[in-house]
């Protein structure tokens, strides 16, 4: 259930949030919005993946 609910959520997240490796963005350089977006996407792959 938990796995699915996430898996649902990576799709969403493809969808409407920007992807940053594609842009090039510097993690270094980031905002606290576009880090705050990032960390976001990282814990759902995370917990799909799993």
């Amino acid at each position: 259930m938990k796995k699915q609910f996430f898996k649902f959520l990576a799709k969403v997240n493809k969808v409407l949030l920007p992807s940053f490796t594609k842009q090039g963005l510097d993690l270094s350089k980031a905002s606290k919005i576009q880090m705050a977006i990032f960390g976001w996407k990282l814990y759902v792959t995370k917990n799909a993946l799993d």
